[in-house]
């Protein structure tokens, strides 16, 4: 393993331990720590930004040029994580298996899709 994908794995576990932390403790109201969790999501977050940019300096990568194809890209991402969430939400929360299912489904091919829309198919 090359030092750069381990310092990438390492940052990335941390990184998203906090955020992941940090939105279980805004989101429960039993835990009564939403400003703590928004405080420990948002260096997460943040400390997750900057693992992208230690290991894409480590990797001798040129820097991220923001253009309309990656915001579009990025968004779309966004956007099928958050469907997928919802039909988690649907499933688990409201008890609506059939539908949650089927907008959980819509949320991993849009993210499934991401794929050749980065790399392209050849």
């Amino acid at each position: 393993m090359k030092k750069s994908s381990f310092v990438a794995m390492v940052l990335g576990t941390v990184s998203g331990v906090l955020f992941a932390l940090g939105m279980c403790m805004a989101l429960l109201p039993e835990w009564d720590a939403f400003l703590e969790g928004v405080i420990f999501g948002s260096v997460g977050l943040v400390l997750g930004i900057i693992t992208l940019l230690v290991w894409r300096k480590m990797e001798n990568k040129a820097p991220l040029k923001l253009n309309p194809k990656t915001v579009l890209l990025v968004a779309f991402g966004i956007i099928g994580a958050l469907i997928l969430g919802l039909g988690m939400c649907f499933c688990m929360v409201w008890e609506n298996i059939i539908v949650g299912t089927l907008i959980g489904l819509v949320g991993i091919v849009m993210l499934i899709s991401l794929i050749p829309m980065v790399k392209g198919i050849k």
